[in-house]
Order: C-alpha cells, then structure tokens, then sequence
C-alpha cells in the first residue's frame, strides 16, 4: 500500500496517509475540515536493478558476448612478448 501525501487549500496543513490504491482520495482535512488535493510525485518507489546502476548493465547477451571477446582478444595482446628494439650485438 503507497503513502500519498496531501495539501490542505485552506490551512496548508500537509499530511501523509498509508492507503490502498483502490481507497477513494481524502476530501477534508483532519485539522480544519477545509478541502485537501493529493500532492502529485509521491506514492512511487524506485526499484534498482543489477550490479551497478550503468547503461550497460542491461545491454542484451550479444553486446556483452562481443564486449566479453574484445576484452579478452586485448588482453592476449597485451600479454604478447615485446621485442627488443636494441641492437644486440653491441655496437662498439
């Protein structure tokens, strides 16, 4: 059940109330008895998903398979023995 939170249009009294979605909205206030309007933006919750909160992380199996083979294809590169650009037999 969400908290909806209201205004009164005749004190400015504003309150939250736990109720069902399918309650009608609250009408007069409990201080005064003026009409209420149920604020707008609350109620929601916000649900994160996966292991980080990046574009990324819900990129489709394909992007992260190719991604995966880039990442390892560099890593192999990486790894390769460099040559050595001296001269190797002295020089003198």
């Amino acid at each position: 059940m969400p908290t909806y939170e209201y205004e009164c249009q005749r004190c400015g009294y504003v309150f939250e109330l736990f109720q069902n979605m399918s309650d009608p909205p609250r009408k007069r206030c409990p201080r005064c008895g003026g009409k209420v309007e149920r604020r707008l933006g609350t109620g929601a919750g916000v649900i994160f998903r996966g292991s980080g909160f990046y574009a990324t992380d819900y990129r489709s199996s394909e992007y992260r398979k190719a991604q995966r083979a880039e990442s390892e294809k560099s890593s192999k590169e990486s790894e390769a023995p460099k040559k050595d650009a001296s001269p190797k037999d002295g020089g003198d």
